[in-house]
């Protein structure tokens, strides 16, 4: 091998180490937030999360289990529920209902199947869940379960959950 080909193959190889070292980096996963905020089924969530001051929060490193419901489940509350939570004078009450839908840890889709029982939420009270016929939380149906973030996991579900009062 002449000198030329050596350092084609060296400059090549370094090429791809680095690309190897990095690759772990640029495929990071994303958080909570960024996950929501990228799924247009979940804009009312990411409204009322922004609203309620939740954004720096829910990107910490948790982690967290987040029951997010879709824009569809807020639509089917009464009419004005969302509207009137959404108004700064209502932000206690919106935080309430928001973080009903959360759970410190990570509790997958695997971890619920065939148990009942209740999980706290960050919201103080406990929420119900049935995992032995698919996975259900209070009254609400889990869609689709285990989006896995860099800081939890978020399962869609079909109904908006109000915490007792």
């Amino acid at each position: 091998m002449n000198r030329r080909t050596t350092l084609k193959l060296f400059v090549a190889g370094a090429a791809v180490a680095t690309v190897t070292a990095c690759a772990p980096m640029m495929q990071q996963q994303q958080d909570i937030v960024d996950i929501a905020a990228g799924n247009p089924d979940f804009s009312t969530l990411v409204t009322a999360v922004k609203a309620a001051g939740l954004v720096d929060t829910l990107k910490g490193p948790g982690p967290f289990t987040v029951f997010a419901p879709t824009n569809e489940a807020f639509a089917a509350l009464p009419p004005g529920t969302v509207e009137n939570l959404l108004k700064p004078e209502n932000k206690d009450q919106l935080v309430k209902v928001l973080t009903y839908h959360v759970a410190a840890g990570t509790y997958p889709a695997a971890a619920l199947a065939g148990k009942t029982g209740t999980i706290k939420t960050v919201e103080g009270q406990n929420m119900h869940v049935n995992g032995t016929d698919g996975v259900k939380v209070n009254n609400a149906t889990v869609t689709t379960a285990d989006i896995m973030a860099s800081n939890g996991v978020i399962h869609v579900i079909d109904k908006v959950l109000l915490p007792p009062m």
